[in-house]
């Protein structure tokens, strides 16, 4: 008698086999290299995991020649099928021939839940820009004194500081109740190396069982492109609709970062994207659901930046020193142990900035030590230059100060090799235009407004920008840039939008500081990376967006 299997609220096993002919098992291992392969291979011969990654071994009672004709013939101990794959390890090859043994040899039966998860971990760690991050801050929601106020929208407690508690296990049950009876997911924590931060990745499958059929391949009789109609061909099953989601939790910060949901391999077109929107937004919703308790709720409010970049989110939105002091303001932030101590907020001595007095005459030293060095060498660079062109000379000075400039401005971030870099920046320019230009009638000024709000609604689609944009003014945050008042009161702004791309942006504009492109004097405080912000809107010369810790 077939074994019956009811519809459950729990959440999936790391037990579960997956088929491996199914595509999502082997897109997941073909996208790994020949040695991340084999060293995930060795984790999952390690003893302690042979409970969920358990290969096929030969069975003690099992005659000689039972498998003669297996091109895999499957090892007799653990031991030796450990070695087999260190031998492989100290030998060169390919990669197929990896693949070829894990699904067709020791794993022929299938892999479980956790190795694929081990799997697409280690290709996360591999290539740390292939998934896009988003922060969000948890917020305390306020606890309404009456009844009628709790029929209202929900407001934040901006003034509270309260971080919730975090425990795994509470917050997975949670979290699965609140999910759809419909919906399945499994959950894997993970500590990536050199990282403060705990990674949960969240497999979701479109499936009401927690059995071996959510991750089963099922088959329709249905007439094939032959048109023989007895004939069966595989269909588009709850497996190949499944999403992947990754949780970052940083420590003892209270933001979260969240990675748009990537695709399986059956998921395609409209119908696919659709619905990992869908997934992504459920998931987002249960998550301040899964963090509150009775009397203590909190929601998730964006923080307006993105990147590929996990470090660079550490970096402004973690528990480090640079979260609240990102550019030039990093010099009252040092990270190193020295820096600590001396940089502490209880010390009474701050630390110099690049531009002070004190800070000019050690440059000046130095620069004294630097000739002297070159006219010891017979290379007096101040007599070539009093010899030599006053243009050149002015170059020189104009060259020194614009170095001198974007140290100050840019402190010690925004360097090329200082694995921080953001590689999209998107801002709206909305100060108005200068009113020697603009007419002063208010009425004038009123239809202009007007007609620029209407050619704003027109368009069919908006971008992430005006999303944000529009989110805010819902909210009522105004970002400390000003309110944003009447367009009469505001007077005619122009459409101005500026976009910079790159491995870095901000080095890009650092760079550009010190080769005298870019004015570093003049230069806006967002260009520098301080806001800590990559989608925002300019009001009187200030950035609107969430801006360091937000005490």
């Amino acid at each position: 008698m077939a074994r019956l299997s009811l519809p459950t609220t729990a959440r999936l096993s790391s037990s579960l086999r997956v088929d491996p002919a199914n595509n999502t098992v082997i897109k997941a291992l073909n996208r790994l290299s020949r040695s991340s392969l084999l060293s995930l291979v060795l984790d999952w011969l390690d003893e302690r995991n042979q409970s969920l990654c358990p290969p096929l071994l030969l069975r003690p009672d099992a005659p000689e020649d039972e498998d003669e004709d297996d091109f895999y013939p499957p090892a007799h101990s653990l031991p030796e099928l450990r070695d087999l794959y260190e031998s492989m390890q100290a030998r060169k090859g390919g990669r197929r021939e990896v693949v070829d043994r894990i699904l067709e040899g020791d794993w022929r039966y299938g892999l479980s839940l956790y190795q694929l998860a081990m799997a697409d971990l280690q290709y996360l760690y591999d290539h740390p820009g292939s998934l896009k991050w988003t922060a969000y801050r948890i917020q305390l929601l306020k606890t309404p004194d009456h009844e009628d106020d709790a029929e209202g929208p929900e407001r934040p407690d901006k003034e509270s500081l309260n971080v919730p508690r975090f425990h795994p296990s509470t917050f997975l049950q949670n979290l699965q109740g609140e999910v759809l009876p419909d919906v399945k997911a499994h959950y894997n924590f993970d500590r990536p190396k050199g990282m403060p931060l705990l990674l949960l990745r969240i497999f979701v499958i479109d499936s009401p069982y927690n059995t071996d059929l959510a991750v089963s391949t099922r088959h329709r009789g249905r007439p094939s492109n032959t048109g023989n109609p007895n004939s069966n061909s595989n269909t588009t099953t709850s497996f190949d609709a499944s999403r992947t989601i990754y949780v970052a939790f940083p420590d003892a910060s209270p933001h979260i970062f969240i990675t748009k949901s990537a695709s399986g391999s059956g998921g395609s077109g409209g119908g696919a994207a659709g619905e990992a929107k869908s997934l992504r937004a459920l998931v987002v919703e249960g998550i301040p659901k899964a963090l509150s308790r009775p009397r203590e709720r909190y929601a998730l409010k964006s923080t307006n930046l993105a990147t590929k970049n996990l470090a660079a989110m550490l970096a402004h939105k973690g528990a480090g020193r640079t979260n609240a002091a990102a550019g030039g303001w990093g010099v009252y932030a040092g990270t190193a142990t020295a820096d600590i101590k001396a940089d502490s907020p209880l010390q009474t001595l701050l630390p110099t900035p690049p531009l002070s007095d004190a800070a000019s005459a050690d440059a000046g030293e130095g620069e004294g030590e630097r000739r002297e060095e070159e006219e010891e060498e017979g290379g007096s660079r101040a007599k070539r230059r009093r010899m030599g062109d006053p243009a050149e000379e002015e170059d020189e000075r104009q060259g020194k100060r614009a170095r001198v400039a974007a140290l100050a401005r840019f402190g010690n971030a925004a360097r090329i090799d200082d694995g921080k870099g953001v590689e999209r920046l998107d801002v709206l320019i909305e100060d108005p235009f200068p009113t020697d230009v603009v007419s002063d009638d208010e009425d004038e000024a009123d239809e202009d407004g007007a007609a620029v709000a209407a050619r704003r609604k027109s368009k069919g689609r908006q971008s992430m920008l005006d999303m944000s944009l529009s989110q805010d003014l819902e909210d009522g945050d105004n970002g400390g840039g000003g309110g944003r008042g009447k367009e009469g009161d505001r007077g005619w702004a122009p459409q101005v939008r500026i976009s910079l791309h790159g491995s870095h942006v901000f080095a890009g504009v650092r760079q550009l500081v010190e080769a005298g492109i870019v004015d570093g004097e003049r230069m806006p405080g967002w260009l520098t990376g301080e806001e800590g912000v990559t989608i925002g809107a300019v009001r009187h010369g200030r950035i609107r967006g969430f801006r360091g810790s937000g005490i």
